[in-house]
């Protein structure tokens, strides 16, 4: 049996079975390795975001790595991240997508600094719905409504506003056909009242569900 959700991730045609283990990889790749990386440290001291590392209590560490940062800055020197942590992850990464997105550092190469080799397929989707969210915040509201929308608590505001980068037709297509979705859903324009051409079949997420 299968199921569609259209949309989701920012309108990427998705199977989230296997986009999950894709995600994951990204998730203890960022964890384990990218957040003790010069230029991903360097990175998140531009756009004025911690990494977990650097958070008070460090809970992704294990006992052993918070009790003793010695032994954890000997480990990072040696090219080691801490102990792999289990992925139930308590540090999730959209905040790092969002603010990669509005500072104009979600490049290819960034990406795969932070989130290693599966980047595209574990958290591509991730960044195709937030650059859609700030394509739609900057239409929804004034400069300073969008940067307090970005600001972030502990002092981590966003520096600057930067415009997508990259942007092609197809992104700005698929945009339009949501914001125009969000419009007949401000009127309740849903269901028989949907006005034409607004909720044809497009691209989606397919959850695929094994029949028993």
């Amino acid at each position: 049996m299968s199921m569609h959700f259209q949309h989701l991730f920012g309108g990427s045609q998705l199977d989230i079975f296997d986009w999950y283990p894709m995600f994951q990889s990204c998730q203890r790749y960022f964890l384990d390795h990218g957040q003790f990386s010069g230029p991903v440290q360097t990175v998140a001291v531009v756009v004025n975001i911690q990494l977990p590392f650097q958070k008070s209590p460090p809970s992704h560490l294990t006992p052993s790595h918070a009790t003793n940062p010695a032994a954890s800055a000997s480990a990072r020197a040696a090219g080691a991240g801490p102990n792999p942590m289990p992925v139930g992850a308590q540090t999730s990464l959209v905040p790092y997508i969002r603010r990669l997105v509005v500072t104009g550092f979600d490049t290819p190469a960034v990406l795969h600094g932070f989130f290693g080799d599966d980047w595209l397929q574990g958290i591509g989707p991730l960044r195709e719905a937030e650059r859609r969210n700030y394509l739609f915040a900057a239409k929804s509201d004034s400069w300073v409504g969008v940067k307090s929308h970005y600001d972030m608590a502990d002092g981590q505001t966003v520096p600057y506003l930067m415009p997508l980068r990259s942007v092609t037709e197809e992104e700005i297509q698929g945009a339009e056909t949501q914001w125009s979705e969000w419009l007949a859903m401000q009127d309740w324009m849903l269901g028989p009242r949907t006005p034409p051409n607004v909720n044809e079949p497009g691209p989606g997420v397919r959850v695929k569900r094994e029949q028993a």
